[in-house]
């Protein structure tokens, strides 16, 4: 679009034409039209909360601030040099987080693109960091792809982080005014983003789940392609065997729920394979036995000991196991 006001006269007719919901951008449209009772010749910037607002915003994040770091500080060295910034959403929308160049401060800041910024597609329409949140998944709006007039000159790229339980936790965004940003390129810098995005998920997911084994989770009786990010399907087993953790990615191949895993569930029953309990119970009291054994340096009396079992009984366990001393 040449003009903001040719922009809102071309969203107005696409939501006038037949089949305006055909597509992410267009639905969006709607939502923001219809849903939002937003107009896209609104030219306030958006709405930003309270310097108490913003730290309980931050502190309601919990500790994904501190493990985002990083992440966020990799991708604006990947981008920062090509006038983009880098923002940290809550759920909400709230920018909670943001990385840029100081001199172009001044810029994003009167974008709106700075903490404590209000940025959900309920209060700014269609626009990187709200249409992700609806959406849960990662996109780009890009120039005048953005409902409001006024954010054509904006590209934006944004994906979602979800917690250890499924849920949508807080959503990256790179941004960038430049004129000569094309849409090739903004493709590259999405592909960034959702890098980022799954780095600090994953990590989250560790970080939460630390005292467990994390393990990949695979598809289901070896079944191919049954989740497309299998990277970030991530498992947390306690030493049982038992899962007591379960990412996103994850719970969408297995069929699990969001939420709390309140049911023990088996490792290998959730990955459809049958399971031998009798021979499984005899490879764990030989690994218990085998243990106890190195720890006393192989001293049978101070082994049956430390196990609380009789003598004669660990002897009669280690012949039946065929055990060697």
């Amino acid at each position: 679009m040449g003009s903001t006001s040719n922009h809102a006269t071309h969203v107005e007719n696409t939501l006038e034409a037949n089949g305006a919901a055909q597509n992410a951008v267009a639905a969006s449209w709607r939502r923001s039209k219809l849903l939002h009772h937003l107009s896209p010749d609104y030219t306030r910037p958006p709405e930003r909360i309270s310097s108490s607002e913003l730290k309980q915003a931050r502190e309601k994040l919990g500790p994904l601030i501190n493990t985002a770091e990083t992440s966020l500080d990799r991708l604006y060295l990947a981008v920062g040099n090509a006038g983009c910034c880098v923002v940290l959403a809550d759920a909400s929308g709230i920018a909670v987080d943001r990385r840029g160049a100081a001199g172009d401060d001044r810029t994003y800041d009167n974008w709106g693109l700075c903490t404590g910024a209000l940025w959900s597609e309920e209060s700014e329409g269609t626009n990187g960091i709200g249409t992700c949140i609806v959406e849960k998944r990662p996109l780009t709006i890009h120039k005048d792809q953005h409902f409001h007039s006024k954010n054509i000159s904006l590209s934006c790229s944004a994906a979602p982080i979800f917690d250890h339980e499924g849920h949508l936790l807080a959503a990256i965004d790179v941004s960038s005014s430049r004129a000569d940003l094309t849409p090739d390129f903004a493709k590259i810098i999405s592909f960034s983003v959702i890098d980022a995005a799954r780095q600090i998920e994953s990590e989250y997911f560790r970080q939460t789940y630390h005292k467990a084994d994390i393990v990949l989770a695979s598809p289901p009786n070896g079944q191919p392609g049954a989740s497309p990010n299998l990277q970030t399907a991530l498992l947390a087993v306690d030493q049982d065997g038992l899962v007591i953790g379960a990412s996103r990615g994850a719970r969408r191949l297995y069929g699990l729920d969001n939420g709390p895993i309140k049911e023990p569930i088996l490792l290998a029953d959730l990955r459809g394979r049958e399971v031998n309990h009798a021979k499984e119970y005899e490879l764990a009291e030989r690994r218990v036995i085998l243990q106890a054994l190195a720890h006393t340096g192989g001293n049978v009396s101070a082994a049956a000991n430390a196990m609380g079992i009789s003598r004669a009984t660990l002897h009669r366990k280690i012949k039946f196991l065929n055990l060697a001393l």
